[in-house]
């Protein structure tokens, strides 16, 4: 494949330190994809409202990802972004604000994450408007299903292509419910979307079990890595820390230190994009080799950690793969 700009630029400036570690995983993704490997990529953080779904989106479309774990807050972000991108307010001065000028744009219903503020009635809630019929249909039917399926369920249906404010090809939530990507989401209930389902729950509009569980996640995914493990095995890059990797990446020793299966390959690549430092028991911040005591990683697994921001390494990284 020939390289592109952002690919020669990477190679000839990303010599040394975390940059070359951003080049070497970048190569190894590449050969592991190459020879037949499939891939996860978990989403921690705000990656959504990062806007990744540009350079992630496109990754989907090339089959250059064949799982993803993401937190709540990702999977409902793209789709609030895609549906609502021109009521967003950006405030690059945020380091300086005062707890009165916070308390400012909460009565104006603007919810922050760090420079970007998610407007509550264009995005939140407009979401919750069409989601409800979802959930309603699936309780009077008696059916039940994960949290990305009901997401795939209201983008299929069309009904928010009224809205849309984006490229619709920069949405990765677009692209991952064509190509119908399995998508895992620990914890789903500690998102906003979560919340207001809690809150028809407690008051007996809904039933919790409409919505399937974290432990039906897991026993999903197990299934899913016994049939995808073969071959060159699936890979793991993980974007930042929290429960997006550390749950989907338990699959493994669960399977053969609980289950006693002894058959089950581990994870054949590791990278994670962190800022967290090794200290104070944080396993965000944990060094890959520590993984290999908990039966995640091997001893030859490709190993590599880039100590920076995610929102600037993880675009260059998949524009490498891209061959951009």
């Amino acid at each position: 494949m020939k390289k592109g700009n952002i690919s020669r630029f990477i190679e000839k400036h990303y010599l040394h330190f975390n940059a070359a570690t951003l080049v070497d995983a970048a190569k190894a993704y590449k050969r592991h994809i190459e020879s037949g490997g499939k891939m996860m990529i978990t989403l921690a953080g705000a990656m959504s409202t990062a806007e990744l779904g540009i350079s992630l989106a496109e990754m989907i479309r090339r089959d250059k990802v064949q799982i993803i774990s993401c937190t709540g807050a990702n999977l409902e972000e793209d789709i609030m972004n895609l549906v609502a991108h021109s009521h967003y307010k950006r405030v690059p001065g945020y380091r300086y604000f005062t707890a009165e000028m916070e308390k400012e744009l909460l009565d104006d219903h603007y919810n922050r994450v760090t420079d970007t503020c998610i407007p509550e009635e264009e995005a939140f809630r407009r979401l919750q408007k069409h989601l409800i019929k979802y959930w309603l249909k699936a309780e009077k039917s008696g059916k039940r299903f994960f949290p990305h399926e009901y997401m795939y369920q209201i983008l299929r249906g069309g009904e928010l292509k009224q809205y849309y404010e984006i490229d619709p090809k920069n949405s990765w939530m677009l692209a991952a419910a064509e190509k119908n990507l399995p998508i895992v989401v620990p914890g789903w209930e500690d998102s906003t979307i979560g919340n207001i389902f809690a809150s028809y729950c407690i008051k007996k509009e809904l039933k919790p079990s409409i919505v399937k569980s974290g432990i039906e996640y897991m026993i999903w995914l197990a299934d899913w890595y016994r049939k995808n493990s073969g071959g060159k095995g699936v890979g793991f890059f993980q974007i930042g820390g929290g429960i997006a990797g550390d749950f989907p990446i338990c699959v493994v020793p669960m399977m053969y230190q609980d289950l006693g299966w002894e058959d089950v390959p581990l994870w054949s690549y590791f990278c994670q994009i962190s800022d967290s430092t090794t200290s104070y028991g944080s396993y965000s911040g944990a060094v890959p080799n520590e993984k290999i005591t908990w039966g995640k990683l091997g001893v030859d697994t490709p190993k590599f950690i880039i100590e920076s921001d995610a929102t600037i390494v993880a675009p260059l990284m998949f524009a490498y793969v891209l061959g951009w």
